[in-house]
């Protein structure tokens, strides 16, 4: 089963955001008036008033007295200050978008800088979000591909594994089996260990492609492949705890694949690397019908101040094709929480507003 992406095109994106940039130039209620424009009327309201100073009755003398240089330097000060002030007004969006570029991540959806200040900046303002927009359609658009290709590698990968590699070690079983029943007393016991050790990689030869292919996802559906899934982590040295209704709201193929492939990268960073006695696998609507809600919790050492690596990062984007929201936080207690809430389906939640009725 691959991973199918519902991605918006580039016109429909460059649409969009310029239709926030009007609504909120809209909502402001005055025309922006450009920096240069805001410099230059400074600057010129300066200059006239020093023109018409001079052609007036003011002079300064020769040399210049105390009190006409204290009303120079006065002026001077007023018409910096304000250049400053001009200044400062017209270039704080731009720090503030240094700032939002500084800390940008398409693989975590944030909120975009406010389009406002000066003409200028407003506009390169609303140009960055408006390549944000495209940048993660694209990254997500490329994701979504690749993830296709892995699951059906996966699949390929699985398949090839139980009928070739799995078939070869049952006929090896039983070749053992028969052998064991011909040879002399003294090397019985090594023909046992040699069918015990067979019959342990035909048990992980088929325990790698159940990993790999979740036929149990297909078969039985989310709820039950989630309850197999903690099941086998807990035979494996980790005691998961589960809880996982049976009334699940009706979710789309590919959110059924994103939350069991966050559940499993989830459990197993647990397993590896949280040093972790417990875990907690939980799977809950969200109220209203907004979707479901899925809570990876463990005691161990937690995130720590660690890189995000390869695992953390996949999760992202899997999230991410979905339209999904992936958190990474401390636990109570001690541990982290892998937090990821899957929307329901647009027309789920028509059906629920407009009722059964046609």
């Amino acid at each position: 089963m691959g991973v199918v992406t519902d991605i918006r095109s580039r016109s429909r994106s460059a649409k969009l955001a310029a239709g926030v940039s009007c609504e909120k130039a809209g909502r402001s209620g005055k025309r922006n008036v450009s920096l240069f424009w805001r410099i230059f009327s400074l600057n010129a309201a300066g200059l006239v008033v020093a023109t018409a100073l001079l052609l007036g009755p003011v002079t300064v003398s020769t040399p210049v007295l105390a009190g006409e240089a204290l009303v120079l330097l006065a002026g001077l000060a007023a018409l910096l200050a304000g250049n400053a002030v001009v200044l400062r007004i017209g270039l704080t969006p731009l720090h503030r978008l240094g700032r939002a570029m500084s800390t940008a991540d398409l693989l975590v959806p944030g909120t975009r800088p406010e389009v406002s200040g000066p003409a200028e900046a407003a506009q390169l303002i609303a140009t960055y979000n408006t390549m944000l927009d495209r940048l993660q359609a694209e990254r997500a658009a490329g994701a979504g591909r690749a993830l296709q290709a892995q699951e059906r590698e996966r699949h390929r990968i699985a398949r090839e594994l139980h009928d070739e590699v799995g078939q070869t070690l049952t006929a090896v079983l039983l070749q053992l089996k028969r052998v064991a029943d011909r040879v002399p007393g003294e090397l019985r016991d090594e023909v046992t260990l040699a069918q015990e050790a067979t019959r342990a990689g035909l048990d992980e030869i088929r325990r790698i492609a159940r990993r790999l292919r979740p036929g149990v996802l297909e078969e039985l559906g989310l709820a039950s492949a989630l309850r197999s899934l903690a099941a086998e982590f807990t035979h494996h040295g980790l005691t998961v705890q589960h809880h996982i209704p049976g009334d699940l709201p009706p979710l789309a193929p590919e959110a059924e694949l994103v939350l069991y492939r966050v559940a499993q990268e989830g459990l197993t960073n647990t397993a590896r690397h949280a040093d972790a006695a417990r875990a907690a696998l939980t799977l809950h609507p969200l109220p209203g019908g907004a979707g479901v809600e899925l809570l990876v919790r463990d005691d161990g050492t937690g995130l720590g101040t660690a890189a995000e690596g390869a695992g953390i990062r996949g999760m992202r984007e899997r999230a991410l094709l979905i339209g999904a929201e992936i958190h990474f936080e401390p636990a109570p207690g001690g541990g982290t929480d892998v937090r990821l809430r899957v929307p329901a389906p647009p027309g789920d939640r028509c059906a629920d507003r407009t009722g059964d009725s046609p």
